[in-house]
């Protein structure tokens, strides 16, 4: 998508230094830049509080303006502003987030960021112990071990790492897959 008037004359008011151009170019993209703040932690399964998120956006806009706006003026415009901008975030978020993540020890990562997906709601454990065993008998392997430990033992995704020897990493995307299989098969009635 190419740049859109009303972004190629927001950018250059800002450019210019214009009369509130930057609270315009704030309130336009502020959502924007939350959103990909928001994914880009629950890529990397890091859980943020508002303040957090705050403070995230704050440096993306900071990386913005810094140096008289020199990453705005380096924006081409072969896409969107949209798009630029989604990359520039998402590239100050990743190194603020490996910044914090070699700075802060062990104990705080485990207390302060709890991976997104080691956090279940109660609709994401599977409560009845026979309706978990009847979907088992659809499961094989690893696959299988890890709904077990995970829905009939309650098992963290560290202790289920520990006992089966899977990266912590593949438990979410493993559970996610099972809970898939488990839905297909819950539809076709089998």
């Amino acid at each position: 998508m190419a740049l859109s008037e009303i972004d190629r004359t927001l950018l250059q008011r800002c450019l210019a230094r214009k009369p509130r151009a930057w609270e315009d170019f704030v309130d336009r993209f502020l959502g924007l830049v939350v959103h990909v703040i928001r994914h880009s932690s629950q890529c990397r399964s890091i859980r943020l509080g508002q303040a957090d998120v705050d403070d995230l956006a704050a440096e993306a806009f900071l990386a913005l303006i810094s140096d008289d706006f020199a990453v705005l003026r380096r924006f081409r415009g072969d896409s969107s502003l949209a798009t630029y901008l989604t990359v520039v975030t998402r590239r100050v978020v990743v190194r603020e987030l490996l910044k914090h993540k070699k700075t802060a020890s062990l104990h705080e990562l485990s207390e302060n960021s709890i991976p997104a997906t080691a956090v279940s709601s109660p609709e994401e454990r599977i409560s009845n112990r026979e309706e978990v065993e009847r979907l088992l008998r659809h499961l094989h392997g690893q696959e299988a071990d890890v709904v077990r430990l995970y829905h009939l033992e309650g098992k963290t995704y560290r202790e289920i790492s520990d006992r089966i020897g899977m990266p912590e990493n593949s438990i979410g995307p493993t559970l996610s897959r099972a809970r898939q299989r488990i839905r297909e098969v819950g539809s076709n009635g089998s």
